[in-house]
C-alpha cells in the first residue's frame, strides 16, 4: 500500500481557508454537479467535483454547498479558489476556467477531513442557482484487476523498474503508450472532460504526460497555480485509469541545476500530495542541453531524494544529455550513462526523438542502450525536431516498431491543436467539444492508429 502519511501532512497545513467570496453578478440558469469520492482513509478523503453549466454562458462563477456533518472540512483544493465558513464551502473560478459556455464543464478536486460517516452534500448552487443532476457514490470506485475489462492502472497497479524494464504489479515487463500535453500555460483548453475521455476511450491510451514548463510563462510565474493544475490533471488521468507522467519541462536554460530549488519545491509538493496514488510517474528534467552528464547526474541525485521522502515507490525518470538523446545530439552516446549511472533505485532514463530528424544512428543507440539501461521515450514527434515540417511516416513507423519490440514506453508530442504539424488535432479543435477522428491531423491519425491497438499487459 502506498504511504498516505505525507498526504495527510499536506492536508493538515495546506490552504489557508478564508471568508467566502460573494458570487459574481452573472447568474447561471441551470447546472449539474457530479460529486465523487475517489479515495478515502482514516479521517480523510479525496473527492472530484465536475460542474456542468446547463444554462446561458457565464463568465465568472462560484459554486457553493453545505456539509451535512459539521465535522467535514476542505483542507486543500485545486482548479479553483476554495474557502469554507462554518459548514458552507465556496469554490470560485480561477482565470483559466472563468468562462463556462452552455454545456461547458470544469473538473475540480479537493482533499478533506471528516468525523463520522462522511456524507455527501445534498445540494449545490452555481452563482446562487440550484444545481440538479447526479452526485457520485460515497465509496471510491473499485480498482479492478480484471485483464478483460480493467484500465491500464487497474490491471498493472503500482509500477516499478525491474532490470532494464518497466514492470507492473505482477513483476512482468510492460509498455505504456500515450500522449504528451503541450505547454499547459498555453493549451489548458485542450485538457478537459471531453478530450481526456477521448484519449482514454477512443485512443485507448495508457498514459498522459503533463508538460509543465518551468520558464516560458510557466511554473516560475505562479508556482502554486501550476502545481494545482498539474495535480488536477493527475486526478483526471486517474479517474480514467491512465498513468500520469509529471514532466518538469525544463528547456531554456538547458542546465537543470538552474531550477534546482524550484524542482525541490515542486516535487516535494506533488510527491506528498500524490503519495497514495498508483498512477504517478515523475520526470524530473525534460531536455537538458548545453550541459554535461555529470551536472545532470548531480541534479538528479539531489531531486530524487526529495521525491523519495514523500513517495518512496514511484518510478522517476531522469533526462539525459543533448536534449534527452543519451548524448547523441552532442556527439556522445549511451556509454557516459552506462559507466556513470545515477545513484538511485527505481529510475529510468529519458530518450527523445523526432522521426524526420533522428534516424538510423539514434535508433542504433537505443538498441544498444536498451540492453543496459531502463529507457522511457517520454517525448517523440513524427516530424522534425522543430515540431514542424512534413510527417516522416517511414521513420516514425521504424521507431515505433523498435519501441514495441524492446517494450519501451512512449508519449507522443503533442495532444493539442497547436499550429504545428506535430499536433494531433487540427488548429481550433480545442475551441469546441469534438475530439473524434474527423479532427485529427496526419500525425494524430498515425499515432492514434498505433496507440489504440490492444495492449499486452501480462498478469501472471
Amino acid at each position: 500500500m502506498r504511504r498516505i502519511s505525507a498526504l495527510l501532512a499536506v492536508c493538515a497545513t495546506a490552504l489557508g481557508l478564508t471568508t467566502l467570496a460573494s458570487p459574481p453578478a452573472a447568474a447561471a440558469t441551470g447546472c449539474k454537479v457530479d460529486y465523487t469520492i475517489t479515495n478515502q482513509w482514516q479521517g480523510g478523503f479525496q473527492a472530484g467535483v465536475k460542474v456542468t453549466n446547463l444554462g446561458d454562458a457565464v463568465s465568472g462563477w462560484t459554486l457553493k454547498w453545505t456539509w451535512p456533518d459539521a465535522g467535514q472540512k476542505v483542507t486543500q483544493g485545486w482548479n479553483a479558489t476554495w474557502s469554507q465558513s462554518g459548514s458552507t464551502v465556496g469554490v470560485t473560478n480561477v482565470d483559466w476556467n472563468r468562462t463556462l459556455a452552455t454545456g461547458g464543464a470544469t473538473d475540480l478536486g479537493f482533499t478533506g477531513t471528516f468525523t463520522g460517516s462522511n456524507p455527501r452534500p445534498a445540494a449545490f448552487t452555481l452563482n446562487g442557482v440550484a444545481c440538479t443532476g447526479s452526485v457520485g457514490g460515497e465509496e471510491p470506485p473499485p480498482d479492478t484487476g480484471n485483464p478483460g475489462t480493467g484500465t491500464p492502472v487497474g490491471i498493472n497497479g503500482q509500477l516499478k523498474v525491474c532490470g532494464v524494464n518497466l514492470c507492473n504489479q505482477y513483476n512482468r515487463p510492460i509498455q505504456l503508450r500515450g500522449m504528451s500535453t503541450h505547454g499547459i500555460q498555453w493549451f489548458s483548453k485542450c485538457y478537459n472532460t471531453a478530450s481526456l475521455d477521448a484519449l482514454a476511450t477512443n485512443w485507448k491510451a495508457d498514459l498522459l504526460r503533463i508538460a509543465m514548463y518551468v520558464q516560458e510563462q510557466g511554473y516560475e510565474t505562479d508556482p502554486a497555480g501550476f502545481t494545482s493544475r498539474v495535480n488536477s490533471y493527475v486526478d483526471m488521468a486517474e479517474a480514467r485509469g491512465m498513468y500520469a507522467l509529471i514532466d518538469f519541462h525544463t528547456l531554456t536554460p538547458g542546465d537543470p541545476n538552474y531550477n534546482l530549488d524550484r524542482a525541490k519545491t515542486f516535487f516535494a509538493s506533488v510527491a506528498a500530495r500524490n503519495a497514495a496514488k498508483k498512477n504517478v510517474i515523475y520526470e524530473i528534467a525534460n531536455e537538458p542541453n548545453g550541459v554535461s552528464w555529470t551536472a545532470i547526474k548531480s541534479y538528479a541525485e539531489q531531486v530524487i531524494p526529495v521525491i523519495r521522502a514523500a513517495d518512496p515507490d514511484a518510478v522517476v525518470i531522469v533526462g539525459t544529455r543533448g536534449w534527452s538523446s543519451l548524448g547523441v545530439s552532442d556527439g556522445s552516446n549511451e556509454t557516459e550513462v552506462v559507466n556513470n549511472p545515477v545513484n538511485a533505485s527505481n529510475i529510468m532514463y529519458a530518450f527523445h526523438f523526432y522521426a524526420a530528424s533522428h534516424k538510423d544512428n539514434y535508433r542504433a543507440t537505443v538498441s544498444r542502450a536498451a540492453a543496459k539501461l531502463p529507457l522511457f521515450v517520454t517525448e517523440f514527434g513524427t516530424v522534425s525536431a522543430t515540431g514542424g515540417g512534413a510527417m516522416d511516416q517511414a521513420s516514425t513507423t521504424a521507431w515505433l516498431d523498435l519501441l514495441d519490440q524492446l517494450k519501451i514506453s512512449y508519449a507522443n508530442w503533442t495532444y493539442s491543436d497547436a499550429n504545428e504539424s506535430s499536433a494531433a488535432f487540427k488548429p481550433g479543435t480545442c475551441n469546441g467539444t469534438d475530439y473524434s477522428s474527423s479532427v485529427l491531423t496526419e500525425s494524430g491519425a498515425l499515432v492514434k492508429s498505433r496507440i489504440s491497438t490492444a495492449d499486452s499487459f501480462p498478469t501472471s
